[in-house]
């Protein structure tokens, strides 16, 4: 049976991510919907199909999705709009919307989770930056509270700020006072909305906000901000050299030194005192995948 679309907590209220222009202002930009008749000429030529509105409109419920996702949410839109078609490759796909979105100045990014570089996508506004793409979403002192939960992170050497540190901050936050009660509620939302990632009473950013937020996190904490030194890419959470001090993300690390019985370092040649870490591998993801249908199927034959 094939696994049904990813769902959203966000799907339930009918709201989509407040940085992004409204379904109707899209589609009105977009244009008249493409005739089924045709949709397999268009294809290829920068068009929205069905098949593509669909696609792009879930995207915009969600915010972001994990690739493996992503795959299943275009199926799914192929098998409810053109089921007689071949499906496209996802890139393809994804540029041929991103051609019809650049006059909007929105776009699909692709990116890779920190921890793990499991890709992921998500719809971004390439128009506005900083903070206040969230601001219908979240009240004057709840974006102060995320923007001081944002300075701890990217100033801290792990790319982590503790509960506690943000949470002793909420008297200097602007607008209406907020209590720590409230405050721990707050952060809890963010993470709900893949802006922050707690583990262990720690906060990090998600990998949605990396995408939306590079640019101005750059520009806002330039002597701050670290980069990776193989990607070149923002780096919030990764390892570095203990003697000349540069970081890599932690894929780009696993990936680097996956054929090096004794890493060193990339750039000083020094020895890479950290443990090399094990992150996401398709193929590997493709085979348990296997594994675990197997296994179901004969299960099923024995009972």
């Amino acid at each position: 049976m094939e696994a049904p679309y990813p769902r959203s907590p966000r799907l339930e209220g009918g709201a989509q991510p407040s940085f992004l222009p409204s379904s109707s202002s899209v589609w009105t930009a977009l244009g008249r919907c493409v005739p089924p008749s045709m949709q397999g000429s268009t294809r290829r030529m920068g068009v929205m199909t069905d098949v593509h509105r669909r696609f792009l409109q879930l995207l915009m419920t969600h915010g972001v999705l994990e690739e493996c996702d992503v795959k299943r949410l275009q199926k799914h839109c192929y098998k409810v709009h053109d089921c007689n078609a071949t499906v496209e490759k996802l890139e393809d796909f994804i540029n041929n919307i991103n051609s019809v979105l650049e006059s909007l100045y929105i776009e699909i990014k692709k990116g890779v989770t920190e921890d793990d570089g499991r890709p992921i996508y998500a719809l971004v506004n390439l128009a506005t930056t900083s903070v206040s793409k969230m601001a219908s979403d979240f009240a004057e002192n709840e974006l102060d509270l995320f923007r001081k939960a944002l300075e701890l992170i990217i100033d801290s050497d792990t790319g982590f700020a503790s509960s506690t540190n943000i949470l002793n901050l909420v008297d200097q936050l602007k607008g209406k006072k907020m209590r720590k009660k409230e405050a721990e509620h707050v952060l809890q939302k963010f993470v709900q909305n893949k802006w922050l990632i707690e583990k262990e009473g720690e906060f990090t950013l998600h990998g949605r906000a990396i995408l939306e937020m590079e640019q101005y996190i750059r520009e806002t904490y330039p002597d701050a901000v670290k980069v990776c030194n193989i990607c070149r890419g923002l780096l919030i959470q990764g390892q570095s050299c203990e003697t000349c001090g540069i970081r890599m993300h932690l894929p780009c690390v696993a990936k680097y030194f996956q054929s090096s019985a004794e890493p060193h370092c990339p750039h000083c040649n020094d020895y890479w005192p950290h443990e090399v870490p094990e992150v996401f591998d398709p193929e590997k993801e493709r085979e348990t995948g296997m594994s675990r249908s197997n296994k179901r199927s004969l299960r099923s034959r024995q009972h």
